[in-house]
């Protein structure tokens, strides 16, 4: 089953064309890492993933369904979002920081989500007592593991993540990545991951997407990446990994 379809879509910000005729299909539980130079148009796609944007031209589907003719509000409700800054709120604990979409959708209920909270934290690696803390009080780690939580908390089947481990300590980097296969195996994701590091790109990505000026440069599995780069952009990226 495709998860996110993308026909022939783009999309422009008055002169600056950002995509360019970009069709994709990505598959029920694919791991799809994104990679390209700054203002390639990677932030711009997973924006329109997710309805936050709307394509100049073409359509997007996800999970069968045209997104310009769903509900947006519950479509963003069914997808995870990770942006690198984490995006808490700094104001709410973190155990309200990870029920923040549950409650806005309904469920009031404080002993559930107290329990839901606690439950995200264990499956992001963090101990219970974090819930009573607030941002400031975390890690940048810690502070992104509560937004893959909180991202999670809506029992997404699809994760959209834009560079979310780029502010982050190789050692912290390195320990993440592995939190995130784990989790995408466990939950059984599919998952759009857009990063500036071809290593982490290689990686965890069951296949690269290389973007270049709003196109797509190359697509295809870290393997086949390697062997047979399409172009010299494609080439450059890699040299410092071959």
């Amino acid at each position: 089953m495709t998860a996110i379809r993308l026909e022939q879509v783009s999309k422009s910000f008055g002169e600056t064309h950002v995509l360019k005729n970009i069709s994709l299909d990505i598959e029920d539980g694919e791991f799809l890492t994104v990679i390209g130079r700054s203002g390639c148009g990677k932030t711009t796609m997973l924006r329109l993933m997710n309805g936050l944007i709307e394509p100049d031209e073409g359509k997007i589907y996800v999970e069968g369904e045209d997104i310009s003719r769903t509900n947006l509000i519950a479509l963003r409700r069914r997808i995870g979002y990770v942006i690198q800054n984490r995006g808490l709120f700094p104001h709410m604990t973190v155990e309200k920081n990870i029920t923040y979409v549950p409650v806005i959708s309904g469920r009031k209920n404080k002993k559930e989500n107290h329990a839901l909270a606690l439950q995200l934290l264990e499956q992001v690696g963090l101990e219970a007592d974090m819930a009573k803390r607030y941002p400031v009080e975390l890690s940048g780690g810690q502070q992104q593991r509560v937004g893959i939580a909180r991202a999670l908390a809506a029992n997404p089947r699809i994760l959209l993540m834009d560079e979310p481990f780029g502010a982050l300590d190789e050692i912290t980097r390195q320990t993440m990545q592995e939190e995130i296969q784990r989790l995408q195996t466990e939950w059984k994701l599919t998952v759009v991951f857009i990063t500036h590091d071809i290593r982490e790109a290689l990686k965890l990505g069951d296949r690269v997407l290389v973007m270049d000026e709003g196109k797509i440069a190359q697509l295809d599995t870290p393997e086949r990446l390697c062997a047979h780069p399409a172009g010299e952009f494609v080439k450059e990226l890699l040299k410092n990994v071959l």
